[in-house]
This record gives structure tokens, sequence and C-alpha cells, in this order.
């Protein structure tokens, strides 16, 4: 019988939950333990009652269960401190969106896995919706030829449902910024479709969450690419009661497509030169957290790719290299405030 990988989530919010969930439903995976610092009968856990539950995670690597890889679904802010305990406790790891908010914390957790011979995997799973394979596949291609301008427009929702008073979300050090909690998978679309930036020009502003958070709520953000052509990004929370899209418009050389809804998860337009737009297989849903609605719900194939990374069957789809450069390009943005 083949052995199956064993994983600890480490942050029972919304997300944990979410990766409790998707390893459950693996065959090929056992969730080991749930960690969080609050009290297990108030955070809503009755389908893992058989799950051993720690309160802190050095209670939890040192109980001795075997565990493979460690889900880290904590504030931003604690992503690579507790990156780097995993991996000293020989452990892989993954890591949700950012993987840090500074690149020196990055190189810090990508040292280390080097140097104990672990992986670190990450959370861009929007990487997977079918209309962001279909670009990937037209982009490299060259079917859309030489690219003119991208435009990437993020308007969401996110008022006092979501910020709620005294909770981390908001904060400079354990939040970081609007770009790091909300759009960060976008950036990732960006660079993963693009390449990198150069020549950035900002704008910021906080319109109606000076009493819940510590920095802007929009921004407009412009640039070069390195590898030809010019971007832009606006981006806002401040939208009333709902989300309301997240898009990416590529105006090239042979035609412009644009691909929109709320989570970047259709396409809206395509015009392309000598091209018949296929059939996309039907994207998954958005993360539903009641109040307000996340990005794409795709970490079912994060989840598969470590899985058979760890069995030697597959490489890494979504890397620390990837996470780390998506970081230096918001720190790039951000010291322009």
């Amino acid at each position: 019988m083949e052995k199956k990988v064993s994983f600890a989530v480490i942050g029972c919010g919304h997300i944990g939950k979410r990766h409790a969930e998707m390893i459950m439903r693996l065959p090929d995976a056992v969730l080991a333990a749930l960690c969080d610092i609050k009290e297990k009968d108030t955070l809503q856990l009755e389908s893992y009652a058989s799950v051993p539950f720690f309160n802190s995670m050095d209670e939890l690597l040192a109980a001795g269960l075997k565990i493979d890889v460690v889900c880290i679904a904590t504030p931003n802010g604690l992503h690579a401190a507790q990156a780097l305990k995993a991996i000293e406790a020989q452990k892989h790891v993954v890591i949700e969106k950012p993987l840090a908010l500074t690149k020196a914390d990055c190189e810090k957790v990508i040292f280390k896995a080097l140097q104990m011979h672990k992986q670190v995997f990450f959370f861009f799973q929007n990487r997977y919706s079918p209309p962001s394979v279909w670009i990937k596949d037209l982009i490299e291609s060259k079917k859309l030829g030489e690219i003119y301008m991208v435009q990437i427009n993020c308007y969401w929702n996110r008022d006092d449902r979501y910020y709620k008073k005294d909770g981390w979300k908001g904060t400079p050090d354990l939040d970081g910024g609007t770009l790091f909690t909300q759009f960060s998978h976008f950036i990732d679309i960006m660079y993963w479709l693009f390449g990198d930036i150069k020549n950035i020009q900002a704008k910021f502003k906080d319109f109606n969450h000076c009493h819940s958070t510590a920095f802007e709520d929009s921004g407009f953000v412009n640039f070069d690419f390195e590898n030809g052509g010019m971007g832009s990004i606006n981006y806002s929370t401040a939208v009333w009661d709902k989300n309301l899209e997240s898009s990416i418009t590529v105006i090239a050389q042979n035609g412009t497509v644009k691909i929109g809804g709320q989570y970047m998860n259709e396409v809206e337009y395509c015009h392309l030169k000598d091209y018949v737009m296929p059939v996309l297989p039907p994207a998954n849903a958005a993360n539903d957290y009641g109040a307000y609605k996340g990005s794409a719900a795709n970490h079912n194939y994060i989840f598969d790719n470590v899985i058979n990374v760890i069995k030697g069957a597959d490489t890494i789809t979504t890397n620390a290299m990837e996470g780390m450069k998506v970081v230096e390009i918001i720190e790039r943005i951000y010291k322009l405030k």
C-alpha cells in the first residue's frame, strides 16, 4: 500500500479550514494535526473532532506525530517565522500568500529550505483557473504577438464585515497592506504571464478605511514590462457592499483579450487574428466567506501537486522563488508611498 502524505495545518480561520477540508478529501493525504492559538471549542472544528489539536506550533512539533508537510494559514506577518520553524523541524511547508512581508524574510525561508533539503510550496491557485491557463498558452504560443498594453483592475469590497475591531487584518505588522492581502494573486498572474516590471509610478489613497486599516484602500500603479509593453494595476477595496470585478485586458499586435468577472474567472472578450475561441472548462467558484468573497477555490490543485512532488512524481508548479518575486514587486510599489 502506497504511503500517504501527512499534513498539519497551522491557523484554523477561514483559509485554514479550507486547507483541512481539502486534505481530508484527498485519498493520498492524512490530516495529522491542527493548530491555533484560540481554543478548539471556539473555532467550529466539530468536523475534525478526531484530529489532534494544539494551541502552539512548538507543542505540535514536539508531540512526535508523523508529519510530512506543515500548511501555514496564519496572519501574513507570521508566515516567514513559522515556515522557518517548520523547515528546521524537517518538514516541508505550504504557505498561504504572501510568503512573507519582505523580500529579506523570503530569502531566509528559501535559504533554510535549501539547507535542510525541504520543499516550499506556495498558494497561487488562480493560475489553475481555465481562463488563466488559456491566456498563458496564448502568450507562450505567440498567438498574441507583441504585447502593447496590459491593464489589471481589481475592485473589491472589504468593509467592517471584513476588518474586525481588534483583529489582525488592517494592521501593518500582520497584514502588511492591501496589495499583500487582497490582490497579490493578481500581481502573481501578471508576473507569471508577462514577467517583471520597471519604471513604476504609483498613487495611493485611503477613501473609507481610515478607522479600520493602517494603509491605503485604493491605488493606481503604472509601469513598463521588462519584456516590452506597458501596464497598470488599478485597485480598490472601497467598493460599496460587494465585489465589482477582477479583470485583465491585453492589447497586443494580433488582437485584444479581456478576462473578467469578479475573480478573473471568465473570458469577456476575445478578438484575435486567425483564431477561433475554444470552449473552456467551467471555472471553480470563488471562496465564499459569507459577507465577503475571495479568489478562486483552486486549492485542490496545489495539494495534488504537493503530494506528487513529495512522492517524486512531479515538479513544483508554484514555488518559493515566484512567491518571493511577488513580494519584491509589492515592496517596490509600496516604496513609492
